[in-house]
C-alpha cells in the first residue's frame, strides 16, 4: 500500500512540485449516442403554412440545435442511479418544391425527447454557498439539493430526410408547441404554427450526443508548475504579405480533375454538407 500523499510540496524526480487539493466536478458515469430520429413533427413559421399546403414535395436542408432542457431524477429501488430526461429543440430549414423549379426555403421547429439512465452515486450532505446570484433569493440561506449534475454535449444534427404526409383532417396533439420556452420562440423571429390540419411535414435527423453525470468533489492532484500562457496576444493587425500567404496554399488539384469514383461520406462534417446540398 503506497504512502498517502498529503497536500504540500513533493520531492519527486519527475518534476512534480507539490500535491494540491482542488474542488472540481468528478464524472461518475457517461454515455454517447448516435440517434437516428425518425418522423419528427415539423412546426413551420406561420408565414410558410400556405407554401407547405401548395408544395409538391420537400427535401432536407439544415438543422441547428437551439437548446436542450435537462432534468435529473433518482431511479426508484436502484440506489445511486438517475434518469436524465432531455428535450432537444431544433431550428430546421427545408426546401419546398412548388410548380416552379426553384425551391422555397421554409423554416420551423422540431422537438425530440430522450432519456438515459446513468450512475451518479449518492450524497446526503446539505450544501450551502455564499456565492451571490443576482435576481435570486439570498443563496446563503437557501440549501441546494445534493443530486448529480447532468451535462449534455451535442453537435448540430444532420437532416437525413423530410416528407409531406396527408393526414385526412385528423389533428395531432400540438403539446410540443405549448411547452416551447419563450427564448426558443424568439429565435424564429415569428410565430410558429402547427400547420394545416390535413398536411404535415415529418423530418428525420441524425444526432450525435454525449451525456454524463457529475458531482462536486475534492481531489488531490499533482502540480508541476503554474500555467503561464506561452502564446502572445494578437492585436488583429496582420502585416504579413497576402501573396506570401497565398503561395503557402496547396494547389487544388481535385477541383480541376474529377475523381474516378464517388465515395460515401464517412465523417460528420462531410455527411452534414452532403445532406444539406441534397446529394
Amino acid at each position: 500500500m503506497p504512502e498517502k500523499v498529503m497536500p504540500g510540496p513533493v520531492s519527486d524526480c519527475s518534476g512534480i512540485r507539490e500535491a494540491v487539493c482542488i474542488h472540481t466536478r468528478k464524472i461518475f458515469d457517461s454515455c454517447r449516442d448516435k440517434d437516428c430520429i425518425e418522423d419528427l413533427r415539423f412546426y413551420p413559421k406561420l408565414q410558410y403554412v400556405d407554401v407547405i399546403n401548395r408544395a409538391l414535395s420537400v427535401k432536407g436542408g439544415s438543422a441547428k440545435l437551439l437548446y436542450v432542457y435537462v432534468d435529473v431524477e433518482p431511479v426508484s429501488f436502484n440506489r445511486g442511479f438517475y434518469t436524465v430526461d432531455m428535450r432537444f429543440f431544433y431550428a430546421v430549414t427545408l426546401q419546398a418544391y412548388l410548380s416552379c423549379p426553384a425551391p422555397v426555403t421554409v423554416e420551423g421547429l422540431c422537438v425530440f425527447d430522450k432519456r438515459v439512465i446513468l450512475f451518479g452515486s449518492e450524497g446526503n450532505a446539505k450544501i450551502f454557498s455564499s456565492e451571490l446570484r443576482t435576481g435570486e433569493p439570498d443563496i446563503q440561506l437557501a440549501k441546494r439539493t445534493n443530486v448529480p449534475i447532468a451535462v449534455v454535449e451535442a453537435v448540430d444534427p444532420i437532416v437525413l430526410d423530410a416528407r409531406l404526409m396527408d393526414c385526412c383532417g385528423k389533428r395531432d396533439c400540438d403539446c410540443d408547441l405549448c411547452e416551447v420556452p419563450s427564448f426558443v420562440n424568439c429565435c424564429f423571429d415569428g410565430e410558429l404554427s402547427s400547420g394545416d390540419d390535413s398536411r404535415h411535414i415529418y423530418v428525420t435527423l441524425g444526432q450525435f450526443s454525449i451525456v454524463r453525470l457529475e458531482r462536486d468533489t475534492q481531489l488531490l492532484v499533482p502540480v508541476y508548475d503554474y500555467c503561464m500562457p506561452e502564446k502572445e496576444c494578437s492585436c488583429g493587425n496582420s502585416n504579413e504579405d497576402p501573396c506570401c500567404i497565398f503561395r503557402n496554399i496547396s494547389f487544388p488539384v481535385g477541383e480541376f480533375f474529377p475523381p474516378n469514383t464517388v465515395q460515401m461520406p464517412e465523417d460528420y462534417e462531410t455527411a452534414k454538407c452532403c445532406c444539406a446540398c441534397g446529394k
